[in-house]
C-alpha cells in the first residue's frame, strides 16, 4: 500500500473498526426488538444498518416513528453484557500507540453518545491517545453528514487533506469524503469491502499495520 503524504491526523470510527462490538450490537438488537419484528429477522437486516445513529436503527427495523421503549431496551441490555463482550480488534493498540509515539493527532468520531464511548475506550486502555472525541451528543447531523469530521479537523487545527478517516461503513466514508478528509476503509468490516469502496473509500486496509503504512511508517516499533 502506498504512503499518503503529509498525513499529521488520524480519526476513527469506534464499533466495527478500532472496537470489536458487532456481536453486543447485534445481540442487544435482538433483545431490544424481540416480539416486535418477524422471526427471521437476524443479522443480515442489521448489519447494513450498523453506523448509522440508534434511533434511525430502530424505526426503520420497527416501522415506528416512536422508539424511545427500543432505545431503552437496547441501551440496558447493551451496558449490562458491554464489559464482558467488548474488546480491540487485533493490532488496534500497537498502531494507536505508534501513531501517537510518532507525534500524530488522534481521534475518534463516532454515532454513539458520550458515555458509552468513554467507558469502551477506557475500559480498553486507549482513551488517554485520543486529542479529540466527537459523539452523537456532539453534533446536530451525525454522519453520514460531514458536521462530526469536520468538527473533530477543527478542533484539532488539522487540514482536512492531511487527515485520515478510517471507518467500517459508508457512512464513514460519506462523512470523510464530504469533509474533504482521506475516507479509509477496513477489510474486517461487517458490510464487506466492497460497500467501503462503492461508497468512495480511496484505500481499505486488511490490517492495522497497513494504516501505518499508509501515514508513511513502514512498522511498528518494537
Amino acid at each position: 500500500m502506498a504512503a499518503e503524504t503529509n498525513i499529521d491526523t488520524v480519526l476513527f470510527d469506534l464499533d466495527g473498526t478500532i472496537i470489536d462490538t458487532n456481536e453486543l450490537i447485534i445481540e442487544s438488537f435482538l433483545h431490544a426488538l424481540k416480539d416486535i419484528v418477524p422471526e427471521a429477522f437476524g443479522r443480515e437486516q442489521i448489519i447494513p444498518y450498523m453506523g448509522m445513529t440508534l434511533v434511525y436503527q430502530m424505526q426503520q427495523f420497527s416501522g415506528r416513528e416512536q422508539v424511545e421503549d427500543l432505545v431503552r431496551a437496547y441501551r440496558e441490555y447493551n451496558l449490562r453484557r458491554h464489559d464482558e463482550m467488548v474488546t480491540l480488534f487485533p493490532g488496534v493498540a500497537e498502531a494507536v500507540s505508534a501513531l501517537k509515539e510518532r507525534g500524530f493527532r488522534l481521534g475518534v468520531v463516532t454515532t454513539k453518545m458520550r458515555d458509552s464511548t468513554d467507558r469502551a475506550l477506557r475500559l480498553l486502555g486507549i482513551r488517554s491517545a485520543m486529542d479529540v472525541i466527537v459523539t452523537l451528543d456532539d453534533v446536530e447531523h451525525p454522519k453520514p453528514h460531514p458536521e462530526p469530521v469536520l468538527k473533530a479537523i477543527a478542533a484539532l487545527g488539522a487540514n482536512p487533506s492531511a487527515t485520515v478517516m478510517l471507518g467500517d461503513s459508508a457512512a464513514d466514508i460519506q462523512s470523510a469524503a464530504s469533509a474533504g478528509a482521506i475516507p479509509v476503509g477496513v477489510a474486517w468490516s461487517l458490510k464487506g469491502e466492497a460497500v467501503l469502496r462503492e461508497a468512495g473509500a480511496k484505500h481499505v486496509v486488511q490490517d492495522m499495520r497497513q494504516l501505518l503504512t499508509l501515514c508513511g511508517w513502514e512498522k511498528m516499533p518494537g
